[in-house]
């Protein structure tokens, strides 16, 4: 075995190749080698053969099947799966709480972010909200330029300029209307769907426009059988339609797999709005009017009028009967769904008389089942027999609901609350409610799950986890990718001082965050308001046009320092992060140790020093500290013999470290 420091790759994974490998584990007589564009041979797969394997009969030719196609999916499938030799380059002067904060911000295209954060957060991703462009012929889509080769793709993809990914307008006059949108969203599901949890989900909005296809394209990408509902967002009337006043959008949920939810027995509850409150509410009633209900009820249902049309909290209105337990209803449905019940008989306690039985049977499997309920209070039977019984509701017991699939969302009262935080000015156009994604943040995640939005916009998603950290408790994390899109120009955001919608975005979370510090803020929360912003760039080497496989060991050993005059310590360390996996947001500290600077992330997670003249004494005592991992730069020794000695010395002083170079 060699004792040459292996290098990092430095580019983002080769999706392709990681899939043939798998296909090869399960059918390896379907894998074979093949010379790519480069000449380099490559793993390849035998289609013919591979659809031999899994069909009972002769496969001889193409096959009619039920499937979404479009002029420029193959080429879509490829740029998802395609490598790129990018980065992410840290500005700490962009960011709050740069050093201690969970929360990433991301500035570039966001096809680009998916493939950088492949292996840092490959399957640990517990919600995805996106709100992509409508393609309403207004507004703005992602060039990827399908029309190049895969090798031009790739040439392209490793140079430092932007060519690779523009944002272009796409008017519904363009013959590849639906299919340039089409092309846009398809990679960047591909790459998201490898970032979720099994558990996880994924929430996409959308309108009339282009719901069926991205229905269809989910349905391929996540699988039909993951479909978990389409929500209807009610935001306006539209008096000035002409036909019908569309005011709604949706949102389509998706799970990785609905088969994990199935076997964790896994259920979706979210806590009713404004519960708590009620409950003080109520007991400083109880207080003032002991057993007088008749009073009670009117103090509940004044405070009950004050309630707006969009309050979340108006649902507790329909609680209008008061007792000891609290506010209650009981016109609960005690039917069995779907008809075919149970029909035992149950006495009236007051007639002793059979009671007339409900239409599709009792609600409740077996007779016990039913006394238990009636055990509890929670049954209430009517004034004799020919009434059918029904299910009596706590509010204070039952402080828990499903989410219904029509939600109502007032587009003005989203924007109205934007514009506070900017001094009443109107710098963003239509920005998402975040109290409606607070919500959902709340109902599909856990207290210290991951979300990410990579169309991040306004910073709604970011506004929103915040708010249900806030709210609710939890520290969850949030990722937010965006590209940076200039602003229009004599718009109301370039009259304040804004360049770029990631400015606007970043700007937003500023302010957002300071804001709820200033509330009453949930005890079980961090109040982590911050995040660390990264930039996308070119790769932080100098005429990086190879990946490793390309290159030869004694080209890499003779190479003189190929890092790029303006990259920072501190930009290759987050270079080395991404290339590793290592969780971008770790703890980072910088020491120094006989005169060089060494970074420590996470303290022993990782260890790095990119300095010159690094000596075989620095090399031991950096060893003495048994990283899980260290990187050097490879001309950063001061001499050959050293660079020869480091793994040796690892290997005699923490076996267990991982050592690499750039």
């Amino acid at each position: 075995m060699s004792d040459e420091i292996d290098k990092l790759k430095m580019h983002s994974p080769d999706l392709t190749q990681d899939n043939i490998a798998k296909i090869r584990a399960l059918f390896p007589g379907c894998v074979t080698e093949a010379a790519g564009e480069d000449g380099k041979l490559r793993l390849a797969v035998d289609f013919d053969q591979l659809r031999q394997e899994l069909s009972d009969s002769i496969v001889e030719g193409p096959q009619e099947r039920y499937h979404l196609n479009w002029p420029g999916k193959r080429e879509a499938l490829i740029t998802a799966n395609a490598p790129i030799a990018k980065t992410l380059r840290p500005a700490r002067d962009e960011s709050v709480d740069f050093d201690t904060t969970q929360n990433l911000f991301i500035e570039g295209d966001n096809l680009e972010a998916l493939k950088l954060l492949q292996e840092t957060y490959l399957g640990k991703v517990k919600m995805i909200y996106i709100d992509p462009p409508y393609n309403t012929g207004n507004d703005f889509v992602y060039d990827d330029d399908f029309a190049e080769t895969v090798g031009e793709f790739l040439a392209k993809s490793l140079q430092e300029d932007d060519d690779g990914n523009r944002l272009v307008a796409n008017p519904e006059t363009n013959g590849r209307f639906h299919s340039d949108w089409l092309s846009m969203v398809f990679p960047r599901l591909q790459l998201a769907r490898r970032l979720l949890r099994d558990d996880g989900f994924i929430v996409v909005s959308i309108d009339d426009v282009e719901c069926h296809a991205l229905k269809r394209v989910m349905d391929e990408v996540f699988g039909e059988a993951n479909f978990v509902a389409s929500l209807v967002w009610d935001k306006n009337r539209k008096n000035d339609a002409k036909y019908f006043s569309v005011g709604h959008e949706y949102m389509l949920v998706y799970v990785k797999s609905l088969q994990e939810l199935k076997d964790h027995d896994i259920k979706l509850r979210a806590p009713k709005e404004g519960v708590d409150e009620a409950k003080a509410n109520f007991a400083q009633l109880r207080k003032e009017h002991g057993e007088d209900w008749e009073k009670i009820a009117g103090g509940m249902k004044a405070y009950y009028k004050t309630f707006e049309e969009d309050d979340p909290r108006l649902p507790l209105a329909r609680y209008t009967k008061f007792d000891a337990k609290g506010p209650f209803r009981d016109d609960g449905n005690i039917n069995w769904p779907g008809g075919g019940g149970p029909t035992y008989e149950v006495l009236h306690p007051e007639t002793g008389k059979p009671c007339k039985l409900p239409k599709s049977g009792w609600r409740y499997p077996t007779k016990k089942r039913f006394d238990e309920e009636v055990a509890k209070g929670r049954i209430v039977y009517g004034p004799d027999e020919t009434t059918v019984p029904r299910v009596r509701t706590n509010l204070f017991e039952n402080f828990d609901q499903v989410l219904t699939s029509v939600r109502y969302s007032y587009a003005q009262t989203a924007t109205l609350e934007f514009e506070e935080i900017f001094d009443g000015s109107r710098v963003f156009e239509n920005p998402k409610n975040y109290k409606d994604l607070s919500l959902l943040v709340n109902y599909l995640t856990g207290p210290d799950d991951i979300v990410f939005d990579f169309f991040a916009g306004s910073g709604s998603t970011a506004h929103g986890v915040m708010h249900a950290n806030s709210s609710y408790g939890g520290n969850r994390m949030c990722i937010s990718a965006q590209i940076g899109e200039e602003v229009a120009k004599d718009s109301e955001a370039a009259n304040y001082g804004f360049k770029l919608i990631s400015d606007i975005s970043k700007e937003r979370i500023r302010r957002a965050g300071q804001k709820i510090l200033e509330g009453e803020c949930h005890p079980d929360w961090n109040k982590d308001v911050g995040f660390r912003v990264l930039k996308i760039d070119s790769s932080n080497m100098a005429d990086v046009f190879y990946t490793p496989d390309q290159t030869s060991q004694a080209d890499l050993l003779s190479r003189v320092d190929n890092v790029k005059p303006d990259r920072t310590a501190e930009d290759l360390l987050f270079q080395v992060l991404l290339d590793w996996g290592v969780d971008l947001t770790l703890p980072i500290h910088r020491e120094t140790v006989q005169g060089k600077t060494v970074f420590f992330v996470d303290d022993t997670a990782l260890m790095a020093c990119f300095d010159a003249g690094i000596s075989e004494e620095l090399v031991k005592e950096l060893a003495g500290h048994a990283p899980m991992r260290i990187v050097f730069k490879d001309t950063g020794f001061a001499n050959d013999q050293t660079k020869i000695n480091v793994r040796q010395i690892f290997k005699a002083m923490s076996p267990e470290t991982e050592v690499k170079a750039i």
